[in-house]
């Protein structure tokens, strides 16, 4: 067993060999410990992939004597970008789904199911992502039986743009043996007509009624997903990603890969809920570094409630465009606090998603409580905090709560947001400003494959409070925005931090790993609306170029 532990540390070594290099030529920008923004010209590093020094070009150059050298012509070179929440695995299977991301109405969406189910013959369950019916102006929920004229003779499942909610097939609901008596599970809503009967929506926790009798992705299927999701991430110089919520198998994979030179970006995990899998992957502690910082295991990912768009965050007062419904909490207050009380009593990070201000509330007031009882434990964190009340936000930084937060989602959800929860709640809303004004630390993320993994679009939908077609005019609720140095720190040194990682990534520092991108265009010098479409020509993680377009 030595013998192979020892080959495989040897094989990884081998695969993960760098030249000392000096990279010159460069219109560099990075960040210092304190988040301003550094010039540089050149950065050199050494064999192991760690930074030397970075700088002015004939200073760096005289600290790297005999390296290899790369002219990069003048091109723009930035830290390596950080996803401080995706889902990569998923990211990776999206690829081999229908894709509903685009369509304009049900019967678009309908058409493209019917034609993926037809190119598909060989799959036993028709899936897709990412339908949207507030873009289709449909007013409602699709149905059942609008999905059956797509696909009737197998059954079918769309996930709903916020992971939130789902639309079945009849087949599927036949499978999971949903009737008219069927109650509704803890944290989750079936959708029902005027008779009571399933309408094939199913919200949160509904969802697993028919996920549960889905089969499992062999290993070749997450292979195939985390080898898509890779070069995705490469593509678009994301060098390090928070996952969101892996079990056992995926901590597995990303260890093999990790040992075998083929984890291409760092992957800081969350463990999905308290459950079984953490019982297995914590029996040993937090893995706060593996593998010269490519993988880490030291988070816990919880859940509070659901998603705006499904009406699923559960908010305080009830929602202004559905006074019927507050939405819905998870877990009573004793049931979530006993969950984050066994993750971090066992030493690890606590990050809850909590969306609704009812979501946010409860969360902070766990927080409040457990950190009174565990004083030493600190940066647990907020996945989202989307809506939160306005006497809730200084509680963030009063009890060292970081807000991670999706950019992107903001100008996705302005569509609906405001006619969700009113005029007066939306000042809590998406409120980077006000989260910065009071000295929080913001760790931007994405929510892939929700949105687009592309970190140029999130730092885009940041600075402009607009989409990539720079809707609307002026920006949604633009006294919200971030300044741009303020933006890329969110991708990068903040959301290292947020990951305890500071120290190893984040910034191009000396003795960091130099993790870094070059990019087709100046960050800096183009217009705040062109930003989202800046190229990356090259990724380099740990001194080792994982990308060349």
């Amino acid at each position: 067993m030595r013998r192979l532990h020892l080959l495989t540390a040897a094989v990884a070594l081998a695969c993960n060999a760098q030249a000392q290099t000096l990279i010159d030529n460069a219109n560099g920008y990075t960040l210092d410990a304190a988040g301003k923004l550094v010039r540089f010209q050149a950065l050199a590093f050494d064999a192991a992939g760690r930074i030397v020094a970075v700088g002015d070009a004939a200073q760096v150059a005289a600290k790297a004597q005999g390296y290899r050298r790369i002219d990069v012509q003048g091109r723009t070179v930035l830290p390596g970008l950080i996803d401080a929440h995706g889902h990569v695995f998923g990211l990776g299977q999206v690829a081999t789904a229908a894709e509903l991301y685009g369509t304009t109405s049900l019967e678009g969406a309908v058409r493209k199911v019917a034609d993926y189910a037809r190119a598909n013959p060989q799959r036993a369950w028709v899936v897709g992502n990412g339908w949207n019916q507030e873009i289709w102006k449909l007013g409602r929920f699709p149905t059942a039986a609008e999905l059956d004229a797509a696909v009737a003779d197998r059954p079918a499942l769309m996930h709903r743009v916020d992971g939130h909610a789902v639309w079945v097939n009849s087949r599927a609901l036949a499978l999971a043996g949903i009737t008219k008596d069927t109650p509704d599970p803890a944290g989750g809503k079936i959708e029902r007509d005027a008779q009571g009967n399933a309408t094939g929506i199913l919200v949160d926790g509904a969802i697993a009624l028919v996920t549960k009798i889905m089969p499992a992705a062999t290993e070749a299927e997450e292979r195939a997903a985390l080898d898509g999701a890779l070069a995705l991430l490469g593509k678009n110089g994301l060098t390090s990603v928070h996952d969101a919520g892996i079990g056992v198998a995926e901590d597995k994979l990303y260890r093999a890969y990790a040992d075998q030179g083929k984890l291409t970006a760092r992957v800081y995990a969350m463990i999905g809920d308290t459950a079984a899998d953490f019982d297995r992957l914590a029996a040993s502690g937090p893995l706060p570094s593996y593998a010269n910082d490519l993988y880490a295991l030291a988070s816990v990912k919880l859940y509070a409630d659901g998603a705006l768009g499904s009406r699923g965050a559960a908010l305080i007062k009830p929602y202004s465009d559905a006074p019927h419904t507050h939405g819905l909490l998870f877990y009573k207050d004793g049931e979530m606090r006993a969950k984050m009380e066994k993750a971090i009593k066992a030493g690890y990070q606590v990050n809850v998603h909590a969306i609704g201000d009812a979501g946010n509330r409860q969360i902070l007031d766990n927080y409040a409580a457990l950190l009174k009882k565990y004083p030493n434990t600190q940066r647990h964190r907020i996945e989202h905090a989307q809506v939160v009340a306005l006497a809730d936000i200084p509680r963030f930084k009063q009890l060292g709560i970081i807000p991670s937060m999706q950019p992107t989602h903001a100008t996705s959800d302005q569509n609906m947001a405001e006619q969700r929860v009113g005029p007066k709640r939306i000042e809590g809303a998406y409120a980077w400003r006000t989260f910065l004004k009071q000295g929080s630390r913001i760790a931007c993320g994405s929510d892939f494959p929700i949105e687009s993994p592309n970190p140029f679009e999130g730092i885009h939908a940041a600075v402009t409070r607009q989409d990539m077609r720079d809707v609307p005019a002026g920006g949604w609720h633009k006294e919200q925005a971030m300044t741009l140095t303020e933006a890329l720190r969110c991708f990068t040194l903040d959301a290292a931090w947020a990951a305890r990682q500071e120290k190893v990534i984040g910034s191009l520092e000396a003795g960091k790993w130099a993790d870094f991108i070059v990019t087709d265009r100046d960050l800096f010098a183009v217009p705040a609306s062109e930003i989202g479409r800046i190229g990356v020509l090259e990724t380099w993680v740990g001194g080792r170029q994982v990308f060349k377009k």
